[in-house]
């Protein structure tokens, strides 16, 4: 009888240890969540730390609530070492399994550390693109243009080439290049390419007071190549960040083509000129 009572007064321990580790968790979650909320509304505000710390907190809570309910339970030592005794493979496979965890944890905190990004940054990682969401101790979270959401070990990143669209500098340029025909005419189709650019309203004016003493035009455009087919123009087109870059880059690919069209400035086709070598014998019966 003393025995139930003993293992129902455990039960019961346990019960309200677990209870109170998720009410807890739960807690920390929502006040962490409400204080980081009211923090954004500052835009200049760096979260990658703050959520890391949160997510870091909640699985220190976890784990100290998983402990203190173990504790509970006197034979747990016997038990522990009666599973270890027969299980070489399952430790083998628990300790390869830990060591990646803890890889990721590790990496994780360097990335927070050393900032090769931030929350809300744009990157590109094995040719994923998209903006960082969230940053937790076992991966970071990416967003794409179509709303998916690509998950990335913290461990994998580490051994990875990172482009960062908005580290210092969230300034975009966006190369415009088209080919016109020989027979057009050259400066006027540059022309028409520094006037679309020029009047976009996603176009900024990257000069300083000194390059502006200096003439520097507001738009540069050249000619960069004499192609097989085609003579190659080259513009450069700034935008504020690489979103309004990039819808900068399809408006002035349709203005340009349209402004070409009624200039009468050609955008060729790939030419290829084929000189049919006849033979000998087939010409002098076709002469006889």
């Amino acid at each position: 009888m003393i025995d139930y009572l003993k293992d129902f007064r455990i039960g019961i321990f346990i019960a309200i240890i677990a209870i109170t580790t998720i009410i807890l968790g739960a807690i920390t979650d929502k006040v962490l969540r409400y204080f980081l909320y009211r923090k954004q509304a500052n835009k200049d505000y760096d979260a990658t730390g703050f959520k890391f710390l949160k997510h870091l907190i909640i699985t220190v809570i976890y784990i100290l609530g998983f402990a203190f309910a173990l504790i509970q339970i006197p034979e747990f030592k016997i038990i522990g070492h009666s599973v270890l005794a027969g299980a070489g493979m399952i430790s083998l496979v628990a300790g390869l399994a830990s060591q990646q965890a803890l890889s990721n944890i590790v990496s994780g905190i360097f990335l927070v550390i050393f900032k090769p990004f931030r929350i809300n940054d744009k990157i590109t990682i094995n040719n994923f693109v998209g903006t960082v969401e969230d940053i937790n101790l076992r991966q970071v979270v990416l967003k794409d243009a179509e709303n998916n959401r690509i998950i990335i070990p913290n461990a994998v990143i580490s051994n990875q080439i990172i482009v960062n669209t908005n580290m210092h500098d969230t300034k975009c340029c966006k190369i415009i290049e088209i080919g016109i025909g020989y027979d057009s005419d050259v400066e006027k189709a540059l022309e028409i390419m520094k006037d679309e650019i020029a009047k976009h309203p996603l176009f900024i004016d990257t000069r300083t007071a000194e390059t502006k003493k200096q003439k520097m035009p507001l738009v540069v455009a050249r000619v960069v190549a004499l192609a097989d087919s085609s003579v190659t123009l080259k513009a450069w087109a700034w935008a504020k960040n690489s979103t309004e870059g990039f819808v900068m880059y399809c408006d002035l690919l349709q203005s340009i083509k349209k402004r070409f069209d009624e200039a009468n400035i050609d955008i060729p086709y790939p030419q290829r000129v084929v000189t049919l070598k006849k033979d000998k014998t087939s010409a002098e019966e076709s002469a006889k």
